[in-house]
C-alpha cells in the first residue's frame, strides 16, 4: 500500500466534521439545498476522513466559502458577563413572587401565635435565591438565546 499521495493529508477530527455539517444545515435551513441534496451532503461530511474532503463540500455555499480552516477558528471573544445578565422582568416577577409568599408566611405566623418566628427558615432561602438571580440570572432558556445570539445563530432575542 503506498502513501506517497496522502503523506500530506490530514484526518478530520469529529469537532470539524459537525463544524461542516453546522454549515450544511444552515443552507439547508435557509432553502440553498434541498433536503435531499443536504442530506447527501450530510452524509459525505460524516463518511470524510481528510480535511481537504469537507472544503468542497460547502465550496458553494456563502458561510462554506468564508470559512478559514476549521481548526483555525476562533475569531469570537470570550463571552462576558454581559451575556449572563438577568433579564429585568424575570427578576422582577421573581422578587414579586418571594415578596407575596413572604407575606402569606408571616401572616400565618402571625395568625398561629407561635413564639418561634419559623418564616425565618424558608425566607432565608427565598432570599438566597433572589441574590443568586439577581446576580447570576435565573432563566436558562434566557441565557441559551443570549449564547445563540453571541454565537451568530438566529434565535429569539430576550432583550
Amino acid at each position: 500500500m503506498s502513501t506517497e499521495g496522502n503523506s500530506a493529508r490530514v484526518r478530520a477530527s469529529d469537532a470539524e466534521r459537525e463544524e461542516f455539517a453546522q454549515i450544511v444545515r444552515e443552507a439547508t435551513g435557509d432553502g440553498r439545498l434541498s433536503l435531499d441534496e443536504g442530506d447527501e451532503r450530510l452524509a459525505q461530511v460524516y463518511a470524510a476522513k481528510y480535511r481537504d474532503e469537507l472544503r468542497p463540500l460547502v465550496a458553494d455555499l456563502p458561510a462554506g466559502a468564508a470559512q478559514p480552516e476549521p481548526s483555525r477558528r476562533g475569531g469570537r471573544p470570550p463571552m462576558t458577563r454581559e451575556h449572563y445578565r438577568p433579564h429585568p422582568r424575570a427578576l422582577a416577577r421573581h422578587a414579586a413572587f418571594v415578596l407575596v409568599v413572604s407575606s402569606a408566611l408571616i401572616g400565618l405566623w402571625a395568625l398561629s401565635g407561635s413564639g418561634f418566628f419559623w418564616p425565618a427558615i424558608p425566607l432565608i432561602f427565598f432570599g438566597l435565591g433572589l441574590v443568586r438571580h439577581a446576580r447570576w440570572g435565573g432563566r436558562r432558556g434566557y441565557y441559551h438565546a443570549r449564547y445563540r445570539e453571541y454565537q451568530g445563530e438566529p434565535g429569539r432575542s430576550w432583550r
